[in-house]
């Protein structure tokens, strides 16, 4: 990525704690499932900074949840190295999806918007089947969509609620690559998105940290069940990302205003900040990385 600069036009890329907005944020609060263009500050995908230098010449890619947050980080990302994208997204998250289409068309690759509810298998399928024809193949699946809701007690978290986030997180990714398997050669990867709430959780995401202690563990076992086949399976671990999980989840407008502020960098994380390493685990270079989680958090919690 391009380094940033302060306005005496040094460059501020080597200054992490400062080189992103820091809190307090301003208070704000979105209907679930929220949009980025909403926000504010509006998160960094890498839209202006990242630069490709060709890693993905060729591939195609699936990624779910690439309308915002670390999906979107990621199809720019890989368009911008040579790959074409295709993006899932909920139908309430157009405005932000047709951004990334346009980001995508513009490196001059095939971009192919599949809007749809994955805590339905039957479309889970449906999006593998036109990803795989649009793109005229497969090769790079990340799943990356995940439902966050901050409840202060489990018992105030409904049967309905647990089920949606267990469906979002846990059912879709089982479901997703189960129907593309048949389609991933060789060389093919597999990238989920954890978190450090899988090893750090919050006593308020009782059911979202959950679901990413699941997404580790799936990672590291289906590694082994698919290394036979050449396909290759790791994950990202986050800390907080100003995505809009945030101001869609429910958190106090206390904790928003402070989100992130206790790690040792003194912010949350920035979407953009992450791009770069869902490309290195999809690169052939990373060929000997597999059933690894990739921890990017400013500093606290563990992958």
């Amino acid at each position: 990525m391009r380094a940033r600069t302060d306005s005496d036009g040094s460059e501020n890329s080597a200054r992490p704690r400062t080189q992103y907005p820091q809190p307090p944020y301003k208070k704000q609060s979105q209907k679930w499932p929220g949009l980025a263009s909403d926000m504010d500050p509006v998160p960094d995908h890498g839209e202006k900074t990242y630069k490709g230098s060709g890693r993905l010449n060729g591939r195609k890619a699936l990624i779910t949840g690439g309308d915002s947050g670390m999906g979107r980080a990621a199809a720019i990302a890989y368009a911008r190295e040579g790959a074409d994208v295709a993006i899932n997204y909920l139908p309430d998250e157009e405005q932000d999806a047709k951004q990334v289409i346009e980001l995508i068309k513009a490196e001059g690759r095939v971009a192919v918007a599949i809007p749809g509810d994955l805590r339905s298998e039957a479309f889970c399928q449906e999006m593998v089947a036109k990803a795989v024809k649009d793109l005229g193949g497969l090769d790079i699946l990340v799943n990356n969509a995940g439902r966050q809701q901050t409840q202060a007690s489990i018992m105030d978290i409904t049967s309905e609620a647990f089920d949606a986030t267990m469906k979002t997180n846990i059912y879709a990714p089982f479901w997703t690559i189960k129907a593309a398997l048949p389609h991933l050669k060789p060389g093919s990867v597999i990238i989920g998105t954890s978190s450090e709430q899988a090893m750090d959780p919050s006593a308020e995401l009782y059911d979202y940290a959950q679901t990413k202690a699941a997404t580790t563990n799936y990672v590291k076992s289906l590694a082994k069940q698919l290394a036979p086949k050449g396909i290759r399976v790791n994950a990202v671990a986050p800390g907080p990302i100003w995505t809009p999980l945030q101001v869609s989840g429910g958190a106090t407008m206390e904790k928003l205003e402070k989100f992130g502020g206790m790690t040792p960098l003194g912010r949350a994380g920035q979407p953009a900040e992450l791009g770069s390493i869902y490309v290195q685990l999809a690169a052939a270079d990373a060929s000997y990385a597999t059933g690894q989680v990739y921890g990017s958090a400013g500093g606290s919690g563990q992958p």
